[in-house]
């Protein structure tokens, strides 16, 4: 028994020694900050400490090759008495609530009809990604020879169907421009809402449409009371996706119009840079920057609300 005692000693404190490992890796919340922590130091290094940057800058008169100094809410104050920011602000807005409600309503119809039994619905799908996985530079450059005053597809094919007696301006004229670069920003983010939607269509039962209609319900009924719901979830995160994308829209303004003419395509994101990058006012471009934030929390808000009736059609309390 004696020589048998460090041997049973040593047997007891190894599991002794692991068992705070053990309890660790047993424990969920542990286990969720240890599989957390790298994503969330990602985003402190290279999301908080930009934005806190940001918001540094706005509150100075730096400049480029200038640190500045500490000037408070001043670059704010002069934004607020702006005309061409609340331009900017009001072709933002239009931008972006146009585009985002013409993209879900054709995505959503794309989507419906993809999903139907149709000839070669591999090969479609795969021409409706086509303007998504373009890159954006290469689409603006074709838009802008679209939109040519001179040699535009559009005006000469309405010319030789009588429609029209003259070339269109469509990037001269201040309303022409909203609207071609809103046609633009659509053409491009279809294929996200339209695949998006339709990998939600494709996860909902049929046997619920088999139930409605043995009740009685149309197609605008099976549409209403069936679709629309169990896609609710799905709608919220890709509607949030797509102001997202549409609010903070950089490349594609730059690329056709730059902010013209006379400022009527000024986006905030491009205005920011203009005074920045191009005029050399940090501050001010950085204040430009954060005025965008509201907006984007806003976006936020509606994406968690969104989920949350998600779990109110799982059945949860919370």
């Amino acid at each position: 028994m004696a020589s048998n005692a460090p041997a049973y000693r040593a047997a007891r404190t190894i599991p002794a020694r692991r068992g705070l490992a053990f309890r660790l890796l047993d424990d969920r919340n542990f286990l969720g900050v240890a599989l957390i922590a790298p994503a969330a130091a990602f985003l402190l290094v290279f999301l908080a400490y930009p934005l806190g940057l940001g918001f540094w800058l706005g509150m100075t008169d730096a400049s480029i090759g200038q640190p500045g100094r500490f000037i408070g809410l001043r670059n704010f104050i002069s934004l607020a008495h702006d005309s061409v920011f609340w331009l900017s602000v009001f072709n933002t807005l239009l931008y972006t609530v146009v585009a985002s409600a013409l993209k879900f309503a054709l995505g959503l119809y794309l989507a419906l009809l993809l999903n139907r039994r149709l000839p070669l619905k591999s090969l479609v799908r795969a021409i409706v990604l086509l303007p998504f996985v373009t890159p954006t530079v290469l689409s603006a450059i074709a838009f802008w020879w679209i939109y040519d005053p001179q040699f535009s597809i559009i005006s000469w094919s309405l010319i030789k169907l009588g429609l029209i007696h003259q070339y269109i301006d469509f990037l001269g004229s201040p309303w022409n421009a909203r609207w071609s670069v809103i046609a633009a920003n659509v053409w491009r983010g279809i294929p996200f809402v339209a695949i998006t939607l339709l990998a939600g269509l494709q996860t909902i039962s049929p046997s619920l449409y088999e139930a409605a209609t043995l009740d009685g319900a149309g197609p605008w009924q099976r549409f209403r009371f069936v679709t629309l719901p169990m896609l609710s979830p799905i709608i919220a995160v890709v509607m949030t996706f797509s102001v997202l994308l549409t609010f903070t829209d950089f490349q594609l303004i730059y690329a056709i119009t730059r902010g013209g003419p006379i400022n009527a395509t000024q986006l905030m994101a491009t205005l920011s840079y203009e005074r920045a990058i191009t005029g050399g006012r940090l501050g001010e471009g950085a204040a430009i920057a954060d005025a965008m934030v509201p907006f984007l929390l806003a976006a936020i808000l509606f994406s968690y609300f969104g989920l949350q009736r998600r779990r109110w059609q799982q059945g949860s309390r919370d």
